[in-house]
Order: structure tokens, then sequence, then C-alpha cells
């Protein structure tokens, strides 16, 4: 069995070190994060450091990489307050994966990348039309991560779409269902296939299996 150390790591060819750590958390989530500067100029980057804050109120925290150079999407949100997350499905993977590019501040990764800019209920981020779970959301905190310069960006969820058939009724969702994909590492994404369903588990208590999914067919 492989066994790194700490300094094993730091050892390590820059590459390969950067693809093994980005793998060793597990399958992520794949969101675009869509941006618009202040004169409105819309952003669109690949993400996969989405994570659930709490729930109420309703805020979800997203890691930036260090601001020690441009970052698009970072200046965007600080200059505006407002951007969105939108979930990719297998239908536009290779769409969204093209959005890692670096392209240039004044190029919309949505023409560039083939995907459509959609606005809704006045939000002034665009959504990204072709995903089919969208979240708009407001900043409330930045949060330095001293250990390596990257910055935790929180924010409250302030608009939710998604499909109708991804929705079970006790309100968690049947992602399969809506297509939504898992991203491994920087580049690699998987469909996903539940494996099982349980119920609140209580201490001397059997755990109950609850059904994986009152639907059958992905949209």
């Amino acid at each position: 069995m492989p066994h790194f150390t700490a300094s094993d790591l730091a050892e390590l060819e820059k590459v390969f070190r950067l693809n093994l750590i980005n793998a060793i958390t597990g399958f992520k989530s794949a969101n675009l994060l869509g941006t618009a500067n202040a004169a409105g100029q819309p952003n669109l980057a690949i993400i996969s450091s989405v994570v659930h804050l709490g729930s109420n109120p309703a805020l979800l925290g997203l890691v930036m990489r260090p601001p020690s150079v441009p970052r698009h999407s970072y200046d965007n949100i600080r200059a505006t307050r407002y951007y969105t997350l939108n979930h990719v499905h297998a239908g536009i993977v290779r769409e969204a994966h093209y959005t890692s590019a670096n392209f240039e501040a004044e190029v919309s990764e949505f023409a560039a990348c083939g995907l459509t800019p959609e606005f809704r209920d006045d939000f002034p981020t665009p959504y990204v039309q072709e995903s089919r779970l969208q979240i708009g959301l407001e900043l409330v905190q930045e949060v330095p991560i001293e250990a390596n310069g990257t910055v935790l960006l929180i924010g409250r969820v302030l608009h939710l779409y998604l499909p109708e058939a991804a929705l079970r009724p006790d309100g968690s969702l049947d992602l399969p269902a809506a297509g939504t994909v898992a991203l491994s590492g920087l580049d690699t994404y998987y469909t996903a296939t539940p494996v099982a369903r349980y119920g609140y588990a209580r201490p001397g208590q059997p755990v109950p299996e609850l059904p994986l999914s009152l639907k059958t067919d992905p949209l």
C-alpha cells in the first residue's frame, strides 16, 4: 500500500501532488460558478469546493484559490456580492470543463464554451440555462484561510430552482433524477448510482432503510 508522509508530499513533483491531493477527498460536487462584474460582463467557472454550512439560514461555503493573481470570479463576487451555482449534468460536462481554461477577463465563458446565461427574478447575476439545478446567492462573509492563502466565501441562498422530478416529499433530493454528476480530482466526471438510503439512526435500534428514489428515469 503506497504511503506518503507530509515530507514525502512536499517533495513530490508539482502536477503529481496537485492531482493526488485534489483526489483524496473522494467524489466532489461539480458546479458552474456564475458571476458578473460591475459593468455586467458575465463570467463562468467550474468549481468543486462547495460545502454545506447550515440550513437556517441556508448557507453555502465556497473555497477560492489565493487571490495573489487575477481571479475573475473572486473579483466579481467581491464587487457585486452576488453569484450563482449551477449543477453540472452529463449533457454539459465538456462545456463545463472548458470554462477552466484561462480566458481573458473581457471574454465571456458562456459564449466561448457554448453555454447560455439566464437571468431570473431580477437577480443581477446569470444562471446557466442548461443547468437543471440553479442557486442564487449573496455573499455574507469572507474568511481568509491563513494556512495557504485561500479564501472561504460564505453565501446565503436567495433563490433555488430545481426540477420537480428530483424533489422528494421530505425535501431531500434525488440527484440522479436531475442528472447531476460528481467530480474526482480536477478532470474526471462521474454519474451517480445510489447504493442505499437510510432513515434517522438511533442507538440500539436497527437502521431503517428508505426507498432510494421515487423516480426511475433521469431528466
